[in-house]
């Protein structure tokens, strides 16, 4: 398998590393987020931007658009080269993804979002990014809390 690190007797490992987060094979490539789910064209852009409402905290800017004759939300990313190089900006990005990925059954599904990355979010962590994303969605009024408990961050207790 290309990409995946084999052991010193050619057996693949089952893992994926990516940064503190530890995944299986099979995990990683079920999380792909779909590309009908993503913003892409510009008038797409820019039909949130106009028309939609935002939201914003220290780390990102949130735009919001209704779309009714949706049944899944989609995400569009900007992440200014300010930001950083290629590989922090995609970090970023992945991130994000990532953060909605876990929110899908919480997140308001007839929407578009686009999230505009702020400076302080090149230095933060996954937990830091979902926490800051849940942040903005609730006071967008977006995010709707269902009963399962609360991701406890296990990597940053000493």
């Amino acid at each position: 398998m290309k990409g995946v690190p084999s052991g010193l007797n050619g057996n693949v490992f089952p893992y994926y590393y990516d940064k503190f987060l530890l995944y299986t094979i099979e995990d990683k490539a079920g999380a792909r987020m779909k590309k009908e789910r993503r913003v892409k064209k510009n008038g797409d852009f820019q039909k949130v931007f106009k028309k939609g409402k935002s939201f914003a905290n220290r780390q990102f800017v949130v735009y919001c658009l209704e779309k009714p004759q949706q049944t899944e939300f989609r995400i569009g990313l900007s992440v200014n080269k300010k930001l950083g190089n290629a590989v922090v900006r995609n970090q970023i990005k992945r991130h994000i993804r990532q953060a909605f990925h876990e929110l899908d059954q919480e997140l308001a599904q007839s929407m578009d979002y686009v999230i505009i990355a702020r400076k302080p979010a090149a230095t933060m962590d996954f937990f830091d990014t979902k926490k800051s994303l849940e942040h903005v969605l609730k006071v967008a009024k977006v995010l709707k809390r269902t009963g399962r408990a609360k991701h406890v961050n296990h990597a940053k207790i000493n």
